[in-house]
């Protein structure tokens, strides 16, 4: 080997030529070698120092170890956690203390070297110091937040400086510390930039659901991002309770539906009657899921004002809104049919027949059949949206045998009257039978035109209804 031409090399200003120097000498694999590698740990790029080192881990020399332990120092993150890697290679326990030091190193590829360097080295840590920095280095945040008030100030200083990813960790972390400063700690991660962050520091602040952090929660709820208003609302009722009531109230008109469904919920979960008028409201919202949640929530309130509103969604379009409805109005009041709030709803279920879906209408006859006068009161009966095809003759021929003449509300009687002239066969047998069961001798003059109608089934209830009369 030309020693004086290999370091001539060394000094060339072209770095593909030096980086092409160490190569071959490392290929050398001779004692010779190492004094050129050793000149090379001095370059001034840090990509050449670090090729160096990691020709030199080749080597079993006792001239490597106290450079590449200084090494350790190098400005370069590159080049610090190669040297890092090979004393690692070499196994010199003599490197140990200087690598435990690396396990606080700002850079993330440097303390990874360093932890997997001290497993070679078989080394433990031996004291709570060391057992935190170690679990910080491998991202164990968990166990550094097992350490209690010791783990809070690493990870305090990871969420102020840290990745993002690193600053949602600690978050995460410090949620697991019981001290009197996390509070304040999770109110400063509630005002960083990254979302993921927000959102973590929510969920912790809705586990310790302080009044003094509702005010910044609160702030949040006209967050831009549907996911954190979705998530502050959460944190705002758990933080400030019956508080939070009037700006939930007013997130029921919000632009996303998640948020508004979210807003019922935490309306329900408060259980207070001053939300009823704006449940009420939600049960005519455009989402299906809304109008759900917001039936569910007036149930769990159980205030009598909601009975009105509940009533009118028994002829919802979608049957789990209808059957929510249901299970509602049977929360609030068994005998909710013979409230004075449901037999207000008679005016508007009849404007509902101008609407022809089937389950409408067929919601229409149920309606109408329970909250008459005369119905029986007390008996839980299956919701509007189930009721199943019209009793057989021989059935319906015993109910009006056994039935009491009473009369029917103008309002009801108009409704029936209108469903006898409806296109569906069902509703107009319905009708006829409901007219049979009510005997209102008013209703001579109507079923004897429902006699002449086309179906055979109606005709002959109409006849049957006719007859249940005198």
């Amino acid at each position: 080997m030309n020693l004086w031409w290999t370091y001539q090399q060394l000094r060339s200003s072209n770095l593909k030529t030096r980086l092409a120097v160490i190569a071959k000498l490392a290929e050398f694999k001779h004692s010779d070698s190492v004094e050129p590698l050793l000149f090379a740990l001095k370059d001034k790029e840090p990509e050449i120092r670090s090729a160096a080192a990691l020709a030199l881990g080749q080597f079993d020399d006792q001239r490597i170890t106290e450079p590449l332990i200084k090494m350790l120092n190098d400005p370069a993150p590159l080049a610090r956690a190669t040297a890092a890697e090979v004393l690692g290679q070499l196994k010199n326990s003599n490197a140990t203390r200087w690598l435990v030091s690396l396990l606080r190193d700002p850079d993330a590829l440097v303390k990874s070297r360093a932890v997997r360097s001290l497993k070679r080295l078989g080394w433990q840590p031996q004291t709570e110091s060391d057992q935190k920095w170690h679990f910080m280095a491998t991202g164990n945040l968990n166990r550094v937040a097992e350490l209690g008030p010791e783990g809070i100030a690493p990870l305090v200083d990871l969420m102020r400086n840290g990745t993002p990813d690193q600053q949602l960790s600690a978050v995460k972390a410090l949620g697991e510390v019981e001290d009197p400063r996390i509070l304040k700690l999770t109110l400063e991660a509630l005002k960083k930039p990254d979302i993921m962050v927000r959102l973590a520091a929510l969920e912790i602040l809705k586990r310790i659901a302080d009044p003094s952090a509702y005010d910044p929660v609160e702030r949040l709820l006209g967050d831009k991002e549907v996911n954190m208003r979705v998530a502050a609302i959460a944190t705002a009722t758990a933080c400030g309770g019956t508080r939070a009531l009037p700006r939930l109230v007013r997130m029921l008109k919000d632009s996303s539906w998640e948020v508004r469904r979210e807003a019922v919920k935490a309306l329900g979960r408060l259980g207070d009657g001053a939300a009823v008028e704006g449940l009420c409201g939600a049960l005519e919202d455009h989402d299906h899921d809304v109008r759900e949640t917001a039936a569910v929530a007036l149930g769990k309130i159980g205030d009598p004002r909601g009975i009105h509103a509940l009533t009118l969604s028994l002829l919802d379009d979608e049957s789990f809104v209808r059957n929510a409805a249901y299970n509602a109005l049977m929360d609030i009041d068994t005998n909710w049919e013979k409230t004075p709030a449901a037999q207000s709803a008679l005016p508007e279920i009849k404007s509902a027949l101008k609407y022809r879906g089937y389950w409408i209408n067929q919601s229409v006859a149920r309606l109408l059949e329970q909250t008459a006068p005369d119905a029986p009161a007390g008996k839980e009966t299956p919701p509007p949206a189930e009721v199943s095809a019209p009793a057989p003759p021989a059935a319906t021929e015993t109910v009006a045998a056994t039935k009491k003449p009473v009369g029917l509300p103008p309002a009801t009687f108009a409704i029936l009257a209108d469903l006898l002239g409806d296109r569906d066969r069902d509703l107009r047998l319905a009708a006829a039978e409901a007219f049979g069961q009510a005997r209102d001798k008013s209703a001579v003059t109507v079923l004897a035109a429902a006699m002449q109608d086309k179906d055979a089934f109606v005709s002959r209830a109409a006849e049957r209804a006719l007859a249940a009369l005198n």
